[in-house]
């Protein structure tokens, strides 16, 4: 059996042409016929204090709530999907790179269907190198990152997947939509527009909850996918103890009502907080057991169809949009995700993949801390009914703001490495790829 793996080229300077370059790949083990699904869950919590990067650098002492890696499978028949949800607070995208390369030598797993997201919570390490942050804010690197911990969670990684290959059941597949309040926009305004951190209750927000549900064949619950942007940011940085901030708090929740695992997957945070953010006390913390892990819960409940039929089609596609002309190095370990063309221009390369279950579910993913305005425009205007993004997916090369919010300055325009093009040129080849490619892909 042979398995195509599709990559596309776009730039702004082209923008109405799709390059597609199709080559040849490595097939993935088939299994009996019939979707089957597997979920894994390990922990990835230190034993060793950890530089917690996710503010100012500070040293971890001791464990509030323990941190993991979950993987989910899904198996058409044909391929074999790979997600995981990490309690992290970044994953360099050489990291992920290394991984992926350990995965298809051990198992022939392409890239495309490998997709490893980490939650985003601020009390727990960065894994890997700092990449395109460290340009901005380099005081907070004095320290190198800690080799052995990386390694550690990358071990960890292969191990719950080795696993994952080997449980798979036959399984029954849902998709439903929820909503919470928990999260506001960040971008505070002055009466001047001067913007910073803080919140800005009339400013662009998603609300809305993605679910994906796995159960056994017999309906029970296997493993549950939320999809919701909201950064990992409830607790401050005089918080010391190790957490999974609300995502882990969350999915700890729902996972004692539902008896499966919950894999949390970010959104497009890059300009989302909780409502409760940054303040120091466990208790508001846990108010996040309420305010989005009951609503989780309850659009679960509205889900009451499922499909054991299931079709996988994945692809991958490269977005160059122009770096910012002030940025004149660029991280070592991102040379491939960079481009210089003959005539001088530096050019970020994004890559964007790309999901489809059957007919009625596209989920794209990027290396983002993406402005939710940008995901809320792809979501109105896709053809699929249930459109999601999934944020920071695969690493990060840091935030992309909209056009509107770079000139107002603020936290995230400052360590952005993109121009005010970016979004544009993101939106309009995502758009055309679920309107063209991905209806087509059979």
């Amino acid at each position: 059996m042979k398995a195509n793996y599709l990559s596309c080229s776009f730039t702004r300077f082209t923008s109405s042409t799709l390059i597609l370059l199709c080559l040849i790949g490595n097939a993935l083990p088939i299994s009996a016929a019939g979707f089957k699904a597997s979920v894994v869950k390990i922990d990835i919590t230190p034993e060793k204090s950890q530089n917690l990067i996710g503010y100012n650098p500070r040293m971890s002492k001791g464990v509030l709530d323990r941190i993991y890696h979950k993987v989910v499978v899904i198996d058409d028949g044909k391929q074999q999907f790979f997600l995981v949800s990490s309690d992290l607070a970044a994953i360099a995208p050489s990291t992920y790179d290394h991984a992926a390369e350990r995965l298809s030598k051990l198992f022939k797993i392409e890239h495309k269907n490998f997709w490893w997201t980490n939650t985003h919570t601020h009390s727990a390490p960065e894994v890997g190198p700092p990449g395109v942050i460290k340009l901005f804010l380099g005081e907070r690197y004095q320290e190198t990152y800690d080799k052995e911990y990386t390694a550690l969670v990358e071990d960890k990684l292969v191990e719950a997947v080795t696993q994952a290959r080997k449980i798979l059941i036959p399984a029954r597949l849902g998709v439903g939509w929820g909503f919470s309040m928990a999260n506001v926009n960040r971008r505070a305004r002055d009466i001047d527009n001067v913007t910073g951190l803080g919140i800005n209750p009339d400013g662009p927000i998603d609300r809305r909850i993605g679910l994906i549900r796995l159960d056994k064949a017999d309906g029970t619950p296997l493993a549950l996918i939320a999809n919701y942007p909201i950064h990992g940011t409830a607790l401050n940085e005089t918080n010391l103890k190790i957490s999974g901030d609300v995502p882990g708090v969350v999915a700890n929740y729902v996972e004692e009502k539902i008896g499966a695992p919950l894999l949390f997957i970010n959104g497009a945070e890059g300009n989302v907080a909780p409502i409760y953010s940054q303040g120091s006390s466990v208790a508001r913390l846990m108010q996040f057991r309420s305010l989005l892990g009951d609503k989780i819960l309850e659009a679960n409940k509205r889900i009451t169809s499922t499909t054991t039929e299931l079709t996988l089609k994945t692809s991958v596609m490269i977005v160059e949009t122009p770096r910012r002309p002030d940025l004149k190095t660029w991280p070592e370990d991102l040379e491939r995700y960079s481009r210089t063309t003959k005539a001088g221009l530096n050019l970020v390369r994004i890559p964007v993949s790309f999901l489809k279950i059957n007919d009625d579910i596209a989920i794209w993913a990027a290396p983002l801390e993406l402005f939710c305005e940008v995901s809320n425009n792809v979501r109105e205007r896709s053809q699929f009914p249930f459109t999601f993004y999934y944020g920071i997916a695969n690493g990060t090369l840091g935030y992309l703001p909209t056009k509107e919010e770079i000139p107002l300055g603020g936290y995230e325009p400052l360590i952005s490495p993109f121009t005010a093009e970016a979004a544009q040129d993101l939106t309009e080849a995502v758009d055309s790829f679920l309107q063209g490619e991905m209806k087509s892909l059979r």
